[in-house]
């Protein structure tokens, strides 16, 4: 069995004991759990991704509750060693828990917590950010710069799209598709069709009140559709975004022929899931379109990518980063520790765990109550009256 490289101990006398697999951004989070009486340690081992070995030394045979990685594989082995350590909590420090076998985890009783509503102005921003990359192919210009080929201006230098007044597609217009949605029709005054299988009221209303507001001033007003099909939106907009949950419906969404729907100079973006993508499909697709523009945060192999996706210029590529933002990290390590600590303490269960920003005030308690548990239903666990 591996043993991890090295362990930092914070309150080693806490009568409950914390194990965080990886370093975490800020010190409230640790904070939060050593007043609460719990020992925390943080494993510092030089690795990327800890395996499940690393991870059975670190929950070792006393262990009341664990915070770990979307990387890691969280299923039967795992759940079942923390339950013979005694734990009753594990929390992911990322809003998706793909890694995560819930199942398992109801199985050996343990609460899987998540951290929701804290990173979606942070992500959808990261996919206007690559929206923006893509279109004016800046990684491109970049790289040609620092190569010191630039030598004066030329007429089609570098030529990208405008997006003023083009059309902008999400596909998945949930908390994050939507808020992506408003930064590109107020920021660039684009124009909106999207795609989901429930009607995004709020967003409808939004870009409606914003191209009144144009037309009051004189401007030519921005405009929205619903569609009844993924495919309108693949055919129709000049830039999709894409923001849907990975699960069986919706692997390699974006396939050989939905690429073929899309527009020959169509922007494409995934902030999303690396798997919503058929990776290898897309890089024949770069290959044989090369005014098509891609911009990606996640891969389908992660941290792999697809043989010949490095080499392409047509895509721009970033390593994960979408949540990347030092509020929104340092917001989710404080609420997977919440997580944990209030399944340990026998905290109910907050109401919403998309209205979060209670728990985040650095100058103040947070509530006693555990931000977000996947599995509560299925637990039985009580609900908040906060």
């Amino acid at each position: 069995m591996a043993k991890p490289i090295s362990i930092e101990v914070w309150n080693p006398s806490g009568k409950y004991r914390v194990v965080s697999t990886k370093p975490m951004p800020g010190t409230r989070w640790i904070n939060l759990l050593t007043a609460q009486d719990c020992r925390v340690e943080i494993c510092t081992e030089k690795k990327t991704i800890l395996s499940v070995e690393d991870i059975l030394a670190l929950i070792g045979d006393k262990c009341d509750g664990v915070i770990g990685q979307l990387t890691e594989d969280w299923g039967e082995v795992l759940f079942s060693a923390l339950k013979r350590a005694g734990g009753t909590a594990f929390s992911n420090m990322a809003v998706g828990y793909n890694n995560v076998d819930v199942s398992a985890a109801n199985k050996y009783g343990v609460a899987v917590g998540n951290t929701p509503g804290v990173l979606t102005e942070t992500t959808a921003e990261l996919a206007a950010a690559l929206s923006l990359a893509a279109a004016r192919r800046i990684v491109e210009a970049d790289q040609f710069m620092r190569a010191g080929l630039y030598d004066g201006w030329l007429p089609h230098l570098f030529v990208g799209n405008l997006l003023k007044g083009q059309t902008v597609g999400v596909i998945g217009a949930g908390r994050i598709g939507s808020a992506y949605a408003r930064m590109m029709v107020e920021g660039f005054k684009m124009n909106l069709i999207y795609y989901d299988l429930y009607q995004a009221t709020r967003l409808e209303k939004f870009v409606t009140a914003y191209g009144q507001f144009l037309k009051a001033n004189g401007e030519q007003p921005v405009t929205w559709k619903r569609t009844a099909t993924m495919v309108d939106v693949l055919r129709e907009a000049d830039l999709i975004s894409l923001h849907p949950v990975l699960d069986k419906t919706t692997y390699h969404l974006i396939n050989k022929d939905s690429l073929a729907i899309m527009k020959k100079e169509a922007i494409l973006v995934n902030a999303s899931r690396g798997p919503v993508i058929d990776e290898a499909a897309l890089i024949e697709h770069l290959k044989a379109n090369p005014m098509f523009r891609v911009g990606l945060d996640v891969f389908e192999d992660e941290p792999y990518m697809k043989p010949g996706l490095a080499e392409l210029k047509n895509a721009v590529v970033v390593p994960h980063i979408a949540s990347a933002s030092k509020w929104t990290r340092e917001g989710m390590a404080t609420l997977a520790a919440l997580n944990v600590l209030g399944k340990i303490k026998g905290f109910p269960i907050w109401s919403d765990p998309n209205q979060v920003v209670v728990f985040l005030e650095e100058k103040s308690t947070p509530p006693l109550a555990c931000p977000s548990i996947v599995n509560a239903k299925h637990l039985g666990l009580t609900a908040s009256k906060l």
